[in-house]
């Protein structure tokens, strides 16, 4: 039985004008579980819509939904199986995290030993007893985890956990969501941040306008792309990308200051480096790079870096 499992999803909206707006389309998606399964695509792709249908909150157009076996319309009878951080939990900022889970806790009928217990596995031990508005964003997000854990779901969706987190809070909910995992959980995570999936994720899924674009372990889909990427360093990138793109290479300005990511196999790099200099723009440095994920998911989707959500 699959944790996840939609067939033919489609999810339209009607503008005011009356023309509809597909936003899922023939969506077909299997998590067996467990294990980290990342949810990509650039903004505007359907991911948000995706979620929404899985959780019930919106009623697809077409096809099927099931999660945890059941129809998703039937949700109630595993929703004590599922857990969900989509939008953050409400917290009173002057109570302490424990007391804002406990406050959780007492509606949904659950006994505070689990509020002790999801406080230890979120690793808020020893800051349990402070104000909610003391604790660092990191903090904050793990206290939000915490909330989804009451339950303890079998299945986790959440949609940017690490979203406006510094590098240690990063670190922190990628540790957090390995070591739920680990426990038997099967996680479900839409993110942005590429490097970030690359390390956590066992396996992702890709998907652009609505459609599926590619599926796989992390690393079978990084291999699809090989390594063709070519980083050259210079002075003014966004005129040396004029240059190259009217040549007709696949470039984009890099991730890091002063370069330009060319979709180019190392042997051809003069090529790169001839027509630069024919419009007087030398390089400083012109390195083949690994592929990553985030190369792939360019390559995949067509899109421009920057312009993953």
């Amino acid at each position: 039985m699959a944790v996840i499992e939609t067939v033919g999803l489609r999810k339209e909206y009607t503008r005011v004008r009356g023309e509809p707006v597909v936003a899922v389309d023939n969506l077909d998606l299997h998590v067996p579980g467990p294990g980290v399964y990342g949810f990509l695509g650039p903004n505007g792709s359907g991911k948000t819509t995706t979620i929404r249908c899985l959780l019930g909150l919106i009623n697809p157009t077409s096809g099927s939904v099931k999660i945890l076996g059941e129809d998703v319309g039937n949700l109630n009878r595993v929703i004590e199986r599922v857990g969900a951080l989509v939008e953050s939990p409400k917290f009173f900022p002057t109570f302490s995290g424990k007391k804002n889970l406990q406050m959780f806790a007492r509606v949904a009928g659950i006994a505070d030993q689990r509020v002790d217990e999801v406080i230890n596995i979120v690793g808020l031990t020893g800051r349990e007893r402070d104000s909610f508005s003391s604790y660092s964003l990191g903090m904050k997000q793990r206290l939000a985890v915490a909330a989804t854990l009451l339950k303890d779901p079998d299945l986790i969706v959440l949609d940017e956990p690490a979203n406006g987190l510094d590098p240690a809070g990063i670190v922190e909910i990628r540790k957090l969501i390995r070591d739920l995992a680990d426990q038997g959980k099967t996680i479900f995570v839409s993110s942005h941040q590429l490097g970030e999936v690359q390390q956590t994720c066992d396996v992702v899924t890709i998907i652009s306008h609505g459609k599926l674009i590619d599926t796989g372990l992390v690393d079978d889909l990084i291999s699809k792309t090989g390594g063709r990427t070519l980083r050259a360093t210079i002075d003014d990138p966004a005129g040396a990308l004029t240059v190259l793109t009217n040549a007709g290479f696949a470039a984009r300005l890099g991730s890091v200051a002063d370069t330009i990511d060319i979709d180019l196999a190392a042997e051809h790099g003069a090529s790169v480096t001839h027509h630069l200099a024919a419009a007087g723009r030398y390089l400083r440095a012109l390195e083949p790079q690994g592929a990553t994920l985030e190369s792939t998911f360019l390559e995949l989707t067509g899109t421009e870096g920057g312009d993953v959500q």
